[in-house]
C-alpha cells in the first residue's frame, strides 16, 4: 500500500511549469497535492502523468476554500474521474460523499483520503471518528477562533493514533498555526505545507522549509510547546533563534509563534496547548503576568510541567542593563513612554542616570532637549516595526545630536530609521538585533533548564 508521507505540499503556483518543477524537487518526505481547481484549463490525466502518478489529486469547492463552483458538482466529480486515467496514487474525496462507481473501480491502485472542512465554531471530530467513511486516510479541518481552540484536537488525534487511524486534524487561520506544526506531537499522521516558492493554499499554512527546519515530522508525544505570544508575532525571529538551541540541547521542545493580544485568551491557551515556556511581547508583557498572579512587566515565563507554578523574568531588562554598563555615563533622552519606555526609565534611574522622557502625551521642545544635553538616546517607541516607519521625534533628535555619544534601539530589526540616523550621526549604537540576541539567549537558558525534563546526558 502507498502510505502518505508526513508533508503534503499544495501546488499553488500560478503556472503549471513552476508547479511541476517544485513537485519534482520535493523529496521522499513530501507528496505534491494536485489541486485540479487551480489548473482548470489543463487536462487532469496529463497533469497526473507529468507527476508520474506520485500525487494526491484534489478538486476543492469554493465553499471549502477552493475555486471550483459549488453549483457544478457533476463537473467537479467528472474532473476527478478524468484524473483517474493517469492512475494517481491518492485522491481526496469529501468525507460525507458516497464513492462514485468510477472511483470504486479504481480502488485496486487508488488510495482515498477522506476530508471535511467544517464551519467556524464546529468541532465534530470526535463524532466523525466514530463513523469513518471508507478510505485509507482522513483529514478534518476547522477554524481557530481563539488560540485555545487547538487544544480540542489533542484528544481525538491521540485516540486515532492509538488505533492506527491515519488522521490529520488542524485549524485554519493565524491562531491555528500551532495545530499544523504540532500534528506529529499530538498524534497526527500528516500535515499540509505551502511550497517554498509559492503562496499558501489556506490561512495559516506554513512553508515546507519551515516545517522541516522545525523538524515537525520528528515530533512525538513527549514534546512540549514553547513560544512567543502577543500581537503581532508571526514575524518573530524567536523560532529561528530558539529551535536550533533546543535541538542542540536534545530538549523535547518546539518554539512557535502564538498570536493573541488578550490576556484571558492567552491564559486559556497556555493550559489548552500545554505551553511550558513563553516569550511575551506587546501588548501582554504586563497584562499576562498579572492574569497569572505574577508581578510584571515580564517578557519570559517558564514552568517544569503543565500545572506547575510559573516562574518569570524580564530578560529585556537584563540585556539592557548589560548594554548600559558599556555606555558612557551621563543624562539620557528616552523616546516613548509606553511599557518599554517605562521599563527603560526605571532601569536608567536604578543605574543612577538622569532621564528626560519624550512622548506624544508629554511633548518636549527642542530647546528643552538641547538644554538637557543628553549623552545617550533610547528609542522605546513602536516606530520601526514597519519598514516604512520614520524615526521618532526628528526635531528632538536634531536637538540632541550635538551632545549625544550613543544610542539604543529597542525594535528588534537591523535597519530602522532610528538606527540609520544613529549610524549616520556617528553614534555608538546598540541595535535592536543586539538586544534581541542577548535577551533571547537568556530566555533559551531558562527554557532549556526549566521546561520539561533535563536534557539528555545531563
Amino acid at each position: 500500500m502507498n502510505t502518505l508521507p508526513f508533508h503534503l505540499v499544495t501546488l499553488t503556483h500560478p503556472a503549471w511549469e513552476e508547479a511541476l518543477a517544485c513537485a519534482r524537487g520535493l523529496g521522499d518526505d513530501a507528496l505534491p497535492e494536485l489541486r485540479l481547481d487551480l489548473f482548470p484549463d489543463l487536462d487532469p490525466e496529463a497533469l497526473v502523468d507529468a507527476l508520474r502518478r506520485r500525487c494526491l489529486v484534489t478538486c476543492r469547492r469554493v465553499s471549502e476554500g477552493g475555486r471550483w463552483p459549488d453549483a457544478d458538482e457533476p463537473g467537479r466529480i467528472a474532473r476527478l474521474v478524468q484524473a483517474l486515467k493517469g492512475k494517481p496514487q491518492w485522491l481526496d474525496l469529501e468525507w460525507d460523499l458516497p464513492i462514485p462507481p468510477e472511483l470504486q473501480t479504481a480502488r485496486t491502485y487508488l488510495r482515498l483520503l477522506r476530508s471535511v472542512h467544517v464551519a467556524p465554531g464546529v468541532f465534530d471530530l470526535e463524532d466523525r471518528l466514530q463513523n469513518l467513511p471508507e478510505g485509507e486516510a482522513f483529514k478534518w479541518v476547522g477554524w481557530a477562533g481563539s488560540l485555545a481552540d487547538g487544544g480540542r484536537l489533542r484528544g481525538p488525534l491521540a485516540w486515532a493514533r492509538d488505533r492506527g487511524i491515519p488522521l490529520a486534524a488542524f485549524l485554519m487561520g493565524p491562531k491555528g498555526l500551532a495545530t499544523r506544526a504540532l500534528q506529529a506531537a499530538w498524534g497526527g499522521a500528516f500535515t499540509y505545507a505551502a511550497p517554498d516558492d509559492g503562496p499558501p493554499a489556506a490561512p495559516g499554512q506554513l512553508p515546507l522549509a519551515l516545517l522541516r527546519e522545525w523538524r515537525c515530522a520528528r515530533l512525538h508525544g513527549g514534546f512540549s510547546l514553547c513560544g512567543v505570544i502577543g500581537d503581532p508575532v508571526l514575524h518573530s525571529r524567536g523560532p529561528a533563534f530558539h529551535n536550533p538551541r533546543f535541538q542542540r540541547a536534545l530538549k523535547d521542545l518546539i518554539y512557535l509563534p502564538l498570536l493573541s493580544g488578550d490576556a484571558q485568551e492567552a491564559v486559556a491557551a497556555l493550559e489548552a496547548l500545554g505551553v511550558l515556556g513563553l516569550s511575551i511581547t506587546a501588548p501582554l508583557k504586563l497584562a499576562l503576568p498579572q492574569a497569572l498572579g505574577l508581578e510584571g512587566p515580564l517578557n519570559t515565563l517558564w514552568r517544569r510541567t503543565p500545572g506547575a507554578p510559573w516562574q518569570g523574568a524580564n530578560t529585556d531588562a537584563e540585556a539592557f542593563q548589560a548594554a548600559l554598563a558599556d555606555l558612557e555615563p551621563g543624562p539620557v533622552l528616552v523616546l516613548g513612554d509606553g511599557g518599554v519606555g517605562r521599563t527603560t526609565r526605571t532601569l536608567l534611574k536604578a543605574a543612577g542616570r538622569t532621564v528626560l522622557q519624550a512622548s506624544r502625551r508629554s511633548a518636549l521642545t527642542p530647546e528643552a532637549v538641547a538644554a538637557f544635553g543628553p549623552v545617550g538616546l533610547v528609542q522605546a517607541t513602536s516606530l520601526g516595526m514597519a519598514a516604512e516607519d520614520p524615526a521618532p521625534f526628528p526635531d528632538l533628535l536634531t536637538a540632541a545630536r550635538p551632545t549625544a555619544h550613543w544610542a539604543v534601539e529597542w525594535i528588534y530589526k537591523e535597519d530602522t530609521a532610528f538606527a540609520l540616523w544613529a549610524r549616520q550621526a556617528g553614534l555608538q549604537l546598540v541595535a535592536g538585533a543586539d538586544l534581541f540576541e542577548a535577551q533571547a539567549e537568556a530566555q533559551s537558558r531558562r527554557f532549556i533548564e526549566g521546561c520539561g525534563g533535563l536534557p539528555a546526558g545531563s
